[in-house]
């Protein structure tokens, strides 16, 4: 069945971990002992070691990400040196990296398909880890890999104090006159003010409908300028990524990021991001001066785009995302999104009652022709020690262990949505069941996995230009009216959400997609760009500069400094890789056209994708999976086509 998350992982947690490695290190001593070692008697119970090892550290790491607290920084921080040298030490032991080849060698053509993939990622991961340097540059590595935890952790909490530090209370209610009326009611204080911080919900419903222009500029200034204290930091992971690149042969962090991934070379990512900025250039900037025009202001800023796209979309889109809102309560909308996900894939959703780190949080149990597959936690919430954004953490994989045992898997999906109360309920925006489905979509990349090898099993061993395929293909059906009318109801009047604001959903959807285009291109191309050189000071921000004069119309105050808080590639995995979310919409928008061209619940089409995508995890290469659902390669046209970009 399933482990119960701890009541504290934190009692003890420092212990417990540091218990487990050395145990695991006395155990792979024993296990390189062996005189035949074997796929069955020597891979497997390696696997076993780290998946009891990372099952023990994940339920620390999440609390840290959605229960920040004194004690959770101190664990997490203790464990971080520890954890690093630990993986430091094993991924470059010579002995374990002989005995993989020696098994490759001798076993390879009588091992299945699975097995042989887990042989050839770890020889890979071996050699990007070191494991054939000299000493004195293994060591060197070593000390690079846990600096480089501690960076990412200090910079994601400098990201976090300042969010938490900023509060803005405002007192005149013809500042607030168009925030809508649920909105206020979160931010109205005991004594009758309101207060506005840089938590998502609150940040976007001032800088949305905020009257007042000093305000939105205030709260704005406030955003864009967190994480002042990681300049330095940034310097400091840079120098050391590419250092970490030359000591293991490659002339730049970008060449090593994509040893592992789809993409071939740095050229070819960077002509794909420059290629669709070229076709999505002329329409952002039309969409831009649209607005600015539409103000009326001379001097346009970006803190006041929000504000009069969502006047302009109003009047001339008829979209008021206020008027949509009681249609998307959350817990019926939560409901309506695993009923859909259920029938595309025939699977079953059933709430189990727990005791977790948070009231709000709930879990579900996945059942799949009766049979028990997986479990799934939701912390859907905002709050104030909950890192910002949204995000999937896996805790465990499917898989047969080494005594022949079944494990399921596990995953946490976490988002940060208006809070509910006893007196309000939580009223999202389309743009929050847009989300849910994205993180849905990665839920069960990692759930409905038939994979028997652990390593390669879920959204293991995806390459990281491919993992987000899943789950933007599962956002497209935001849009669609089919699954839309099956949970979209007033929370006070029951009513279906009616055709008519479907229409105006959906001929709105494109509304400034050139301008969301170049925004992400913007990112991929800072971020490529940024790990293909060896930048610091002043340079980085003068990269990025660049890269906005050259593709985007918005052009940014100097006291923007965004990437100060891009947390995902300073303190998540995607450095040298933000540009996957556009490789991997490639996939996922040719694949929902060809649904829709079908009809959404198309039973050939979503079991061959149940069972080969999802089925299959890192089995095969995602280029290769595709080809075998849709028997062609996949299509770059139709990604501005999802866009509406000619």
């Amino acid at each position: 069945m399933f482990k119960e998350f701890p009541k504290n992982p934190l009692d003890s947690g420092v212990e417990l971990v540091e218990n487990s490695i050395k145990y695991n290190r006395e155990e792979i001593e024993k296990l390189l002992l062996i005189g035949d070692k074997s796929y069955q008697n020597f891979i497997k119970p390696l696997q076993d070691l780290e998946r009891d090892l990372n099952e023990l550290f994940t339920p620390i790491y999440h609390l840290h990400s959605v229960n920040n607290s004194d004690e959770s920084q101190k664990v997490y921080t203790a464990l971080l040196p520890t954890l690093s040298q630990y993986s430091s030490d094993i991924s470059q032991d010579e002995r374990i990296f002989q005995s993989v080849k020696e098994i490759k060698e001798r076993e390879g053509k009588n091992l299945n398909i699975e097995q042989n993939r887990v042989l050839d990622n770890y020889i890979l991961d071996f050699q990007l880890s070191g494991a054939e340097l000299e000493q004195d540059k293994k060591d060197r590595l070593k000390e690079i890999n846990s600096r480089l935890s501690q960076l990412s952790n200090s910079f994601s909490q400098n990201v976090l104090d300042d969010t938490n530090s900023f509060e803005m209370i405002v007192d005149d209610f013809e500042d607030l006159k168009e925030i809508p009326e649920s909105d206020l009611e979160s931010a109205k204080t005991e004594d009758g003010k309101w207060k506005f911080t840089l938590q998502m919900p609150s940040y976007l419903a001032y800088i949305t409908y905020g009257t007042n222009r000093e305000l939105r500029e205030k709260i704005y200034r406030a955003y864009v300028s967190r994480g002042e204290k990681n300049g330095e930091i940034i310097d400091e992971i840079l120098k050391l990524k590419f250092e970490k690149a030359n000591l293991l042969g490659f002339n730049n962090y970008a060449e090593l990021s994509i040893a592992e991934k789809m993409a071939d070379s740095t050229e070819s990512v960077v002509s794909f991001l420059t290629k669709l900025a070229e076709s999505s250039k002329r329409e952002a900037e039309r969409e831009f001066n649209e607005i600015a025009k539409y103000s009326k202001l001379d001097d346009f800023q970006p803190f006041d785009l929000a504000y009069y796209s969502e006047k302009y979309k109003k009047e001339f889109h008829s979209i008021d995302e206020e008027e949509y809102r009681p249609y998307f309560e959350q817990t019926s909308s939560v409901n309506g999104i695993l009923l859909f996900i259920g029938q595309l894939f025939q699977i079953e959703f059933k709430e189990v009652d727990l005791e977790l780190w948070n009231e709000k949080v709930q879990a579900f149990d996945i059942y799949e022709g009766g049979q028990l597959l997986s479990r799934l936690y939701l912390d859907l919430e905002a709050r104030k020690d909950k890192r910002g954004g949204a995000w999937i953490n896996d805790w465990h994989s499917h898989h047969i262990d080494s005594n022949s045992d079944r494990r399921l898997a596990t995953a946490f999906v976490v988002c940060n949505f208006p809070p509910s109360s006893e007196t309000s309920p939580s009223l999202l925006r389309h743009y929050d069941i847009h989300t849910l489905l994205h993180e849905m979509g990665h839920a069960i990349h990692h759930l409905l996995s038939r994979v028997k090898e652990i390593d390669i099993s879920g959204t293991n061993g995806v390459e990281w230009d491919a993992v987000e395929f899943p789950s933007q293909f599962l956002e497209n059906f935001s849009y669609s009216k089919e699954v839309l009318k099956s949970f979209a109801k007033h929370h006070q009047t029951g009513e279906v959400l009616p055709d008519e604001m479907i229409d105006r959903l959906i001929n709105a959807k494109n509304f400034q997609s050139a301008l969301q285009m170049v925004r992400q291109l913007e990112f991929g191309l800072f971020d490529f760009k940024l790990h293909m050189g060896n930048y610091s000071g002043d340079e980085v921000q003068n990269l990025l500069d660049s890269i906005r004069e050259e593709i985007s119309p918005v052009k940014p105050p100097k006291y923007n400094k965004f990437q100060n808080s891009f947390s995902h590639i300073f303190a998540g995995g995607y450095s040298a890789g933000y540009y996957s979310y556009k490789w991997a919409e490639v996939l996922s928008a040719d694949l929902f056209y060809e649904f829709m061209d079908r009809g959404v619940f198309d039973r050939e089409l979503s079991q061959k994708y149940r069972d080969i995508v999802l089925g299959m995890g890192g089995t095969e290469s995602m280029k290769d999976l595709f080809f075998k659902v849709l028997g062609r390669e996949p299509d770059e046209n139709q990604l501005l086509r999802l866009s509406g970009i000619k």
